[in-house]
C-alpha cells in the first residue's frame, strides 16, 4: 500500500469508530486525541481494526507512534508496503 492508501484506510477506520466526527478538517501532524473525541478504548479499536482488516500486529510499545495521521502513516508504511 502507498502512503495515500494507508491514510485513506486509517480515515475509514476513524469514520467507523467516531462516526460523528468531522474528519475533513483533520490535521496530519496533530494528535488524534487533540482533534477528535477519542478515549483509550477508541484508540484500541483503531489498533484492533488494523489487525482485523489488514492482519498486521502492532506491539503495545509502538502505540505512541500511532498518535497522529502523519506518524501513523509513517509507522504503517513499511509494515503495509506489500499489502
Amino acid at each position: 500500500m502507498t502512503a495515500d492508501e494507508i491514510g485513506k484506510a486509517v480515515l475509514d477506520i476513524l469514520a467507523d469508530i467516531a462516526p460523528d466526527e468531522d474528519l475533513g478538517d483533520l490535521k496530519e501532524d496533530v494528535a488524534f486525541r487533540d482533534q477528535l473525541e477519542l478515549d483509550s478504548m477508541d484508540f484500541l479499536d483503531i489498533v484492533m481494526e488494523l489487525r482485523k482488516r489488514y492482519r498486521i500486529q502492532i506491539p503495545e510499545e509502538d502505540y505512541p507512534q500511532l498518535a497522529s495521521m502523519k506518524s501513523t502513516v509513517s509507522y504503517l508504511e513499511p509494515v503495509m508496503k506489500d499489502l
